[in-house]
């Protein structure tokens, strides 16, 4: 908890596109012990939901409500999803926005994890002209399948699906 304080302490994050809004700034709150560790408060959030934003004993960030729901590998991986949807949003042409089953029409072959994210239950996709976001936290940790929620950003050429970074792809 200490060593997460000093690097992500006070850091204040744009709004999430999902979870209402994620929590506003890093803050590490309330540690917890159980059998698998120690557990703490990422940070307040922004809004009343119905969970917690939690580190686990493992370093994932996630959510905690009626149970764990892992979003991402580590605290990175929440930051630099939280860039990404940024750049999008900026940069897309058009965004469209599925929920629950209509989640599960959304074809991926073509597509490649963007790994950045260290996505868990939430996961980012590159594809040739989109990214695509899937959300599937909330349905996770509320137990509520039809909380899934997949954003497609399309219309994005190269320089807009890196962030401006050529990697000759």
């Amino acid at each position: 908890m200490a060593a997460y304080q000093e690097r992500w302490g006070g850091l204040l994050l744009p709004p999430a596109p999902q979870y209402d809004g994620g929590p506003k700034y890093l803050d590490p709150d309330s540690p917890e012990a159980d059998s698998a560790g120690w557990w703490f408060e990422a940070g307040m959030q922004r809004t009343a939901v119905p969970y917690s934003f939690m580190i686990s004993p493992s370093g994932e960030f996630g959510i905690h409500a009626e149970r764990w729901a892992p979003l991402h590998a580590t605290i990175e991986g929440w930051v630099e999803s939280l860039a990404l949807a940024h750049h999008a949003s900026m940069w897309a042409k058009q965004i469209s926005r599925l929920v629950g089953d209509d989640v599960d029409a959304i074809e991926l072959n073509g597509y490649a994890p963007v790994r950045e994210a260290m996505g868990l239950a939430d996961t980012w996709w590159r594809g040739p002209d989109s990214l695509v976001a899937l959300y599937s936290g909330e349905a996770t940790a509320l137990d509520f399948p039809k909380g899934r929620i997949a954003v497609i950003y399309s219309g994005l050429d190269k320089w807009e699906l890196r962030g401006g970074v050529d990697d000759g792809g």
